[in-house]
């Protein structure tokens, strides 16, 4: 007997695959955000999924953990630049 319900996995792999049809929807200029942020999304969301119960946190999750090291990395860069 197969699986009733979707697990956490596939779960953000359903939000994904939405978003990036989302994505397609946006201002060309804008779309290449939106598929971005799937990637970002999908990036850490293996680790999420012990921890999350629910696919939509851990896809937000996984992004924001990206996007808060991505933050770190551009404010280390112009400390860096300040220092010279």
């Amino acid at each position: 007997m197969g699986r009733s319900f979707e697990s956490v996995r596939q779960g953000v792999k359903s939000i994904a695959d939405h978003w990036a049809r989302s994505s397609r929807a946006l201002k060309k200029e804008d779309q290449q955000y939106g598929e971005r942020l799937v990637a970002l999304a999908k990036k850490h969301s293996s680790e999420a999924f012990i921890a999350c119960d629910d696919p939509l946190e851990a896809a937000v999750f996984s992004a924001l953990v990206e996007i808060i090291k991505r933050q770190d990395q551009i404010e280390s860069l112009l400390r860096e630049d300040v220092d010279r």
